[in-house]
């Protein structure tokens, strides 16, 4: 994939499952990542995980009461260690 596609890609939904952080994106993919890789959310109540926005129309992604911000070229291109 090219940075391009990966810059048009803008997420739809948020939604969390057995410690994992799923996100859909416009183009139909789904990206699934550990909480572990963001321990803000990790140990975050269901309810702070709830609270999420979009911003920039879904170029990322923002959780206020945790000061987490995720975006979508971030997740695509993530690199385990």
């Amino acid at each position: 994939m090219n940075t391009l596609q990966s810059e048009m890609a803008r997420a739809t939904r948020v939604f969390f499952q057995n410690d994992r952080l799923y996100v859909h994106l416009s183009d139909e993919r789904e990206i699934s990542v550990p909480l572990a890789w963001f321990p803000r959310l990790l140990y975050a109540t269901e309810e702070q995980r709830q609270n999420w926005e979009l911003l920039g129309q879904g170029v990322g992604i923002h959780w206020e009461t945790v000061d987490e911000d995720i975006s979508v070229a971030g997740l695509l291109g993530w690199k385990a260690d």
